[in-house]
């Protein structure tokens, strides 16, 4: 069942429950650290919160047994093997954090600084062509 629609950033936190709250906030923390001088803002993008400067940089997402930091996938692919050395699940293009385990806030830390450089070199899409498998395409 989807989550309920909220209005802005704030009610979604004000939504988190208690064994959320504390892991997504600390990633909005990291985040908002991260974005500090940047011009890349707080915003709401698909019933999460987002880090967008024009265009989503990063989103965090929170589900019933987990939580993460969603990068473009092109992006995150060079920095899975390092999430998993970690003991992290690395899924398509985010970092997975179950609730029984510690926010990696080095990892995270690095993730932010390192999509925020490549943001701002110039890899501003979030998709790249032919990322999605499956589906029908019209020609």
């Amino acid at each position: 069942m989807p989550a309920p629609k909220v209005a802005d950033v704030d009610e979604f936190f004000a939504r988190l429950d208690d064994v959320q709250r504390p892991h997504v906030e600390l990633l909005r923390e990291l985040s908002l650290a991260g974005t500090a001088g940047t011009g890349v803002e707080e915003v709401l993008k698909y019933n999460f919160p987002a880090y967008a400067k024009g265009t989503m940089v990063w989103t965090l997402q929170c589900f019933k047994n987990h939580c993460s930091i969603r990068f473009p996938v092109a992006f995150f692919a060079d920095h899975r093997a390092e999430a998993e050395a970690a003991g992290y699940e690395a899924i398509e293009g985010a970092l997975k954090i179950r609730w029984d385990q510690d926010v990696p806030e080095g990892l995270v830390r690095r993730l932010i600084a390192d999509r925020i450089n490549d943001f701002e070199a110039g890899s501003t899409a979030w998709s790249t062509p032919g990322q999605h498998s499956g589906g029908k395409r019209k020609s």
